[in-house]
């Protein structure tokens, strides 16, 4: 028997949902302008709730940052701090260069340090969830952190933990062809497994 073809038929399709052609696969209707071509009717669902992700998590951030900024402005009590100011004193006076610290520095620091901290929370908890988990793990802010440019500072601070995770998609995917599951080459997305069943024209 031959490993390559299946001898299970491809699974009925669901009616109303986008199915993963290759773009043109089929030619558009006699009539129909080129521009009427839309690839995101016939993009993978992955790519779309990717995408949609995305924006999601984009407006996460952007009501995040209106709410701090509403806050800021409205900010009339300086004297409640949710971080220790005398820490925040201790680690500017670790620098040999600094002599003196006005009142107003630390204070500054501790919200600036707090907005950070938020900020990044918001940015694992997104990965958290992409991942369906409840709970934020190191992996999720070393994730964050990967995929923001602002914060590549930290990229030697927190590692990503990729070896595991290679390791474990590794193993993932030797169980798939074990169990003659079709994957995706490497390098190509994966999408839903209807789209493996495409035969080209020969």
């Amino acid at each position: 028997m031959d490993p390559t073809k299946s001898s299970t038929p491809p699974p009925p399709p669901v009616l109303g949902a986008p199915v993963g052609y290759p773009p043109g696969a089929y030619p558009p209707p006699p009539g129909a302008a080129a521009a009427a071509y839309n690839p995101q009717l016939y993009a993978a669902p992955a790519a779309a709730a990717a995408q949609q992700a995305l924006a999601q998590q984009q407006q996460q951030l952007q009501v995040f940052w209106a709410d701090q900024y509403r806050e800021i402005e409205a900010t009339t009590d300086f004297k409640n701090h949710n971080l220790p100011l005398a820490r925040i004193k201790k680690i500017m006076k670790a620098d040999e260069d600094v002599r003196m610290i006005a009142a107003e520095a630390p204070v500054v620091f501790a919200r600036a340090c707090e907005m950070f901290i938020l900020e990044l929370t918001h940015r694992g908890w997104a990965h958290a969830e992409e991942n369906k988990r409840r709970t934020l793990q190191k992996s999720d802010i070393a994730a964050a952190i990967a995929r923001t440019e602002v914060f590549d500072f930290l990229v030697d601070i927190v590692p990503r933990e990729d070896t595991k995770d290679a390791d474990a998609a590794a193993a993932a995917a030797a169980a798939a062809v074990a169990a003659g599951i079709p994957r995706p080459a490497p390098g190509m997305p994966a999408t839903d497994m209807a789209s493996y069943y495409y035969v080209p024209q020969q």
